[in-house]
């Protein structure tokens, strides 16, 4: 008899080995799923549901922690997931069941695509997203493009080392930072966007929380808006996204650039980003913007403190969980600094290290300043998964 430990971080171990014994591919990635462990953290619930739940784990071979109006729930996903199921669980739980079911989907059948006005980009290789700020104030790279033609120059390189969205913005969103008039942002970002438009660069997002620069922008011929407010500054970006049938990134920020630092306070980091960020893509689904346009950004180092943005790294399966794509901004900032004593100017490495680690746990859109050494450190990171 021999006996070998499987890697148990990902579902792929379990996968390989199931095809290397005959299983074809969808059965075998649907398997390995079912059997990999699973930790649910239930709250808003009843006495009564909470008493049902104990009772139906101990039937069932899970194990279940619970407290006063929650219930953490902890075992492989095929035990746990007659909790989808009307017809296999306890009535007194049935409140569950939609939720559940959605998170069991997103976990079997993550996003493959992201619908983008005009195109569609696959997610089954890293989309690195190319940084380019025309802003005089940014905090690592405020006014290193002085002029139009430098700003196009440079994302021309960016698309050449690899990245395979343009992020363009003109109002610099680093903590404290005043907010720029509407006009002058346009006249930053529009003739960028025109002119990498021109020579057929791109795709190009457009990094704004304001609808009529947006506007100008997708006029100008951007494809994606990424709001660092998740569509709250401005009412009217939601309509516009959503008629202009653009990619939309929504982040998530508490307050704004000059407040933000002050509101950095959370029980458990991870699970409060997932419930703010989960109600800001239902607002924008309810109003009329499509389920496949819509990527999620957690929002590192905006309203974070260093170690509350290492834990939301170490925990982003908890927002890849709520089933849309996840983007994830952390170049340069302030927590790699923290983490590894090097200056702003210093911090590509850690950069690309920290987007390593997010594609391990499910993320798959990265923006960064330096897309050559994070394009590497991301080749090798995909290159040991291997999704059906």
């Amino acid at each position: 008899m021999k006996v070998t430990a499987l890697a148990a971080q990902t579902p792929e171990a379990v996968r390989a080995a199931l095809a290397a014994r005959g299983w074809e591919g969808q059965p075998a990635w649907f398997a390995a799923v079912g059997i990999q462990a699973l930790v649910v953290l239930i709250e808003d619930i009843t006495e009564a549901e909470r008493e049902a739940l104990v009772h139906w784990a101990a039937k069932s071979g899970v194990d279940v922690l619970t407290g006063t109006g929650w219930a953490l729930v902890a075992g492989s996903t095929s035990r746990i997931a007659p909790l989808a199921r009307y017809d296999r669980a306890p009535a007194e739980l049935a409140r569950l069941a939609p939720a559940l079911g959605r998170l069991l989907a997103a976990r079997a059948e993550p996003a493959r695509a992201w619908a983008i006005r005009g195109a569609e980009l696959s997610l089954e290789t890293p989309v690195i997203i190319g940084i380019l700020n025309v802003t005089p104030d940014s905090f690592s790279d405020g006014g290193h493009l002085p002029s139009a033609d430098a700003a196009i120059e440079h994302g021309s390189r960016l698309m050449a080392d690899g990245c395979r969205l343009l992020d363009v913005g003109g109002e610099s969103t680093r903590p404290g930072a005043a907010a720029v008039p509407v006009k002058e942002e346009i006249a930053r970002v529009v003739p960028v966007i025109a002119g990498l438009a021109k020579r057929g660069v791109g795709p190009i997002s457009v990094d704004t929380r304001k609808a009529e620069v947006a506007r100008a922008a997708l006029d100008a011929g951007a494809a994606v808006i990424n709001d660092v407010s998740g569509l709250r500054f401005d009412t009217g970006l939601t309509a516009l996204a959503r008629d202009a049938q653009a990619g939309v990134i929504l982040m998530h920020m508490r307050g704004t650039p000059d407040t933000m630092d002050d509101l950095a306070t959370y029980g458990h980091v991870a699970a409060e980003v997932a419930a703010e960020l989960g109600a800001t893509a239902e607002r924008a689904e309810r109003a009329g913007v499509a389920r496949e346009r819509i990527v999620l950004d957690p929002g590192f180092g905006f309203a974070k403190t260093a170690t509350q943005n290492l834990r939301l790294l170490d925990e982003l399966a908890t927002i890849v969980a709520l089933g849309y794509p996840v983007a994830v901004g952390l170049s340069r900032k302030r927590f790699l600094g923290a983490a590894t004593g090097r200056p702003v100017e210093d911090r590509d490495r850690a950069t690309a290290v920290g987007c390593a680690l997010a594609w391990e746990r499910g993320a798959r859109l990265f923006r960064v300043h330096d897309v050559a050494l994070t394009r590497e450190a991301l080749a090798l990171a995909s290159a040991t998964t291997n999704p059906p």
